[in-house]
């Protein structure tokens, strides 16, 4: 007997199994949707389908009256810079300082302490702070999105660094390599898809950064939009905003895990999910 742990759909299947339950989410939500507007046809919490087709037409495809830009655009295009900018430059720091703290010890010793302690302070407790430092400007947004991932990043390949076999690092010693060829030819091959994959799990973090800071403080962005028309209980702007959000941090998760496979294939053939 074939063990249901031991069974693998195949790739239709397991298309048709991720799509269920978004076709069952969306069959429950229009179910709602007319149940409420069969009770008052101007109810704004569960609008019809047809009203957020018009909003995005109204959102992405139509120029603003008042400033002439595709509202949708420009603020995709001001998240998405953020984003990249503070993901970006949290990957770079995280790279560095999380191999230094897992090969050096007398760099792990005075880092390491404060990495844990920064790590530990929940981010949006310091936004008030990151305003009266930085303004109010793109600087802000942008570093806290860094103070929020950076450390948690830096912790991971910490250990990821730690976690090398050992014999790979006395062996190229043995052969003469120095600190810095060590680092260069043995870690940081070995540690740039583990920073694929903690930019990945930290993606969801950042964008939830990033939609405070823009909640706060911004005349532009996905966050910003959404904040702006809350008042109004415009659910057929919010909830596509909202679903584009979802579809951006999924394009994002894919590209990069299709990036790591097509650079690195080695390791994921060792992982086991080549």
């Amino acid at each position: 007997m074939t063990r249901i742990i031991n069974k693998k759909p195949s790739r239709f299947v397991r298309l048709m199994l991720g799509l269920l339950p978004f076709l069952l989410l969306i069959a429950l939500y229009m179910a709602a949707s007319q149940a409420r507007l069969a009770d008052n046809p101007n109810d704004k919490l569960l609008p019809a389908m047809s009203s957020f087709v018009e909003t995005i037409n109204r959102m992405a495809f139509e120029p603003s009256k008042r400033s002439g830009e595709y509202l949708m655009l420009a603020d995709t295009l001001a998240s998405l810079t953020r984003l990249a900018l503070g993901v970006g430059i949290s990957a770079l720091v995280a790279l560095m300082v999380g191999v230094a703290n897992g090969m050096v010890p007398f760099v792990r010793a005075p880092l390491s302490p404060l990495v844990t302690a920064i790590s530990l302070i929940p981010p949006m407790a310091i936004l008030p702070i990151l305003f009266i430092v930085f303004g109010l400007g793109e600087l802000s947004k942008v570093m806290l999105i860094i103070i929020g991932i950076c450390p948690i990043m830096i912790r991971d390949l910490q250990l990821r660094t730690d976690a090398l076999p050992n014999e790979q690092i006395l062996k190229a010693q043995t052969l003469g390599a120095s600190s810095w060829q060590t680092i260069i030819a043995v870690v940081i091959p070995q540690i740039l898809p583990k920073l694929i994959e903690a930019v990945r799990l930290t993606l969801g973090s950042a964008w939830l950064f990033l939609i405070a800071a823009e909640a706060i403080a911004a005349t532009e962005g996905l966050g910003y939009r959404i904040f702006l028309i809350r008042r109004y209980l415009a659910m057929d702007v919010i909830l596509p905003y909202v679903l584009w959000i979802s579809v951006l941090a999924f394009v994002m998760d894919w590209l990069l895990r299709k990036l790591s496979v097509h650079a690195f294939s080695w390791y994921h053939k060792t992982q086991g999910d080549a």
